[in-house]
């Protein structure tokens, strides 16, 4: 069970810290909007099609397979293109799999081969602790897969059930740190600007909520940090005593707030954390976010005040952080409505090694280099499709452990990013290892840029575009949500056809 939804003893703001940097605009000056700059060339070949909805690619420690999770409830197994199987089934724990909700995340224990565990988050009918106005309950259980090949649904054993009041903002990226710490992203609770039913006061006056702010009263808009390996107060999970709430006001399993919808996110070769935060009616926002840091929401939307002409710097647990990038909703070559996060490149893609490589819903694919407060960004242009953008939108990216980059769309493909026809790839030697527990060389093996029987990426259909792209919720997953319940209905329909 997640903590009550009960007000715990309030923050205060004092005033000297209120007044300590009143501002309309904030941190650092956003790029001019003509300042973007065109990035490499990538080649998208399809790895595996017929997916529903894949939202999250995984690789195990032990094993050359793909794991690639569908909204739907299925985490599928991948060999040679082809789906071999199913490794995990959790639609008949699920509540209905619509916009955001659904089998949302998946990590691998980084023991998986000696313990078969695995963590995954996924969203589940109203449960004992969830008030009956509220959408659904968020769930993050531990399975086992005895023989590594498949997951016995009898050894679930939950972690945390968060209530959630709305179905919208729901986040769900999990992964184990290079601490061996398994990090939660949740959002804030959805519905839009963070207030409502189920959304808290906080300490910040000038527009009403939200969870972003508070670590008190629930775990929503923050990223969490526990040990899946302990057992800490009669939790099914131990409290690392580094997390920066222990023995203070707040919530234990906090490690950093002030989020709004952090879809997804990924460890650097570095061990940095960056999260894409996706934005409400403006701006879409990446960060690198560290132990107790507070990035802003709903005080502000990226480097922006959020429903006010003027906002502070600061808060009760600290300076607001700026994000390294933002980018506009529109009016720029690097645009969008729901940024969708990447990795930095460990692979050998030409003019992008050590790059940041992400993306939007509708947006396209970006790049930008991951140094200072204020990263640059580029676009990137797909050479096989119609007009250098993927084919339908945008997902998830995964990776391998050779440092191969995936796009997973909701066209139900996931392709492997690749050198555009007559570039080669990076030479292995060229790049910097990057150790890992499961792969000590540090991904040296070279990595295969066949393309896929069948020929490339092309389109085969009309793009979809965003209608409107702000207002209600504001950000691009409410574009999600439509143009998710579409293809998984789509996908449903084509099931029932061949069983």
């Amino acid at each position: 069970m997640g903590p009550p939804l009960t007000r715990r003893r309030a923050l205060g703001l004092g005033s000297a810290a209120l007044a300590a940097g009143v501002t309309g605009r904030l941190g650092t000056t956003p790029p001019r909007l003509d300042t973007f700059q065109s990035g490499p060339a990538v080649r998208l070949d399809p790895v595996v099609e017929g997916l529903e909805a894949p939202l999250a690619f995984e690789t195990a420690p032990g094993s050359d397979a793909f794991y690639v999770a569908e909204q739907t409830g299925r985490v599928r197994v991948v060999e040679d293109g082809t789906v071999t199987g199913t490794f995990l089934d959790v639609r008949d724990r699920m509540t209905a799999p619509q916009g955001e909700r659904g089998l949302l995340g998946i990590a691998f224990h980084p023991a998986y081969a000696e313990n078969g565990t695995v963590y995954v988050r996924y969203s589940a009918p109203r449960r004992s602790g969830t008030p009956s106005e509220f959408s659904h309950t968020f769930v993050l259980s531990e399975f086992v897969a005895p023989d590594r090949e498949t997951v016995d649904p009898s050894t679930e054993r939950t972690l945390l059930e968060l209530p959630e009041p709305q179905g919208n903002h729901n986040a769900g990226a999990v992964a184990f740190g290079p601490d061996g710490y398994l990090y939660v992203g949740t959002g804030d609770g959805g519905g839009g600007g963070d207030e409502g039913t189920g959304h808290v006061e906080d300490w910040y006056d000038a527009v009403p909520g939200g969870n972003g702010q508070d670590v008190t009263e629930n775990l929503l808009g923050s990223i969490l940090r526990i040990d899946v390996d302990g057992r800490t107060d009669g939790r099914p999970y131990g409290i690392p005593e580094d997390n920066p709430l222990v023995g203070r006001d707040g919530l234990d399993e906090h490690w950093a707030w002030g989020l709004r919808n952090p879809w997804r996110f990924s460890f650097a070769p570095d061990g940095r954390l960056v999260v894409a935060d996706v934005g409400q009616s403006g701006y879409e926002e990446v960060n690198v976010v560290e132990r107790g840091g507070n990035y802003g929401w709903n005080v502000r939307e990226g480097r922006h005040c959020y429903g006010a002409e003027s906002c502070p710097t600061d808060s009760p647990t600290g300076p607001l952080v700026d994000p390294v990038l933002e980018y506009p909703h529109s009016g720029a070559e690097v645009s969008g409505n729901a940024v969708i996060g990447g990795y930095v490149h460990r692979g050998r893609l030409p003019g992008l090694v050590g790059e940041y490589v992400f993306g939007d819903f509708t947006g396209g694919l970006f790049a930008a280099t991951p140094e200072g407060d204020d990263w640059p960004v580029r676009r990137l242009r797909v050479t096989n499709t119609d007009d250098g953008r993927p084919p339908s939108p945008l997902l998830a990216f995964g990776e391998d452990r050779a440092g191969n980059l995936y796009a997973c769309l909701s066209n139900g493909t996931v392709y492997r990013l690749a050198p555009p026809e007559g570039q080669t790839p990076v030479p292995t030697d060229a790049r910097t290892p990057t150790p890992t527990a499961d792969d000590p060389d540090g991904g040296q093996t070279d990595a295969a840029f066949t393309t896929t029987p069948g020929g490339s990426a092309t389109v085969t259909e009309p793009r979809e575009t965003t209608p409107g792209g702000s207002g209600g919720d504001g950000a691009g997953f409410g574009v999600l949500a439509t143009l998710v319940a579409v293809v998984l209905g789509a996908a449903a329909a084509a099931r029932r056809r061949t069983e």
